[in-house]
């Protein structure tokens, strides 16, 4: 059910929908629904929010101004080495802050996320 005013759904751009889809689901499980050959969707079950991937030449990155959703592993060095095995490039490795650290990469399609956790 949704929440009134409350965050629901996110977009982000894919130029390769197709590699997008197999890195969320060999790195973090995540399942997909297609809706046509230019958008495909996860939900919150397997992934914390429900969402989507569109077909666009464009990525989202926070040095553009990009907003960055941030993963929590339990084992960050765990969750680095599938990110780096499932074609994730890593952009600022790990790195501590007051509380925890964490990594930031892109996946295949060029969209920048983070992971955190509260040891290395």
């Amino acid at each position: 059910m949704s929440a009134h005013e409350k965050l629901n759904y996110v977009e982000f751009a894919a130029a390769d929908l197709t590699a997008t889809k197999a890195f969320f689901t060999a790195v973090f499980d995540w399942q997909f629904i297609d809706y046509g050959p230019e958008y495909t969707a996860f939900n919150s079950d397997c992934a914390g929010l429900d969402g989507g991937f569109y077909q666009a030449n464009a990525s989202s990155l926070t040095q553009h101004g990009g907003a960055l959703l941030v993963f929590y592993s339990e084992n960050i060095s765990q969750t680095l080495s599938k990110v780096e095995q499932h074609g994730g490039q890593v952009i600022k490795p790990i790195f501590e802050f007051p509380g925890g650290c964490r990594f930031h990469f892109t996946e295949p399609s060029g969209n920048e996320f983070a992971v955190w956790s509260e040891q290395v």
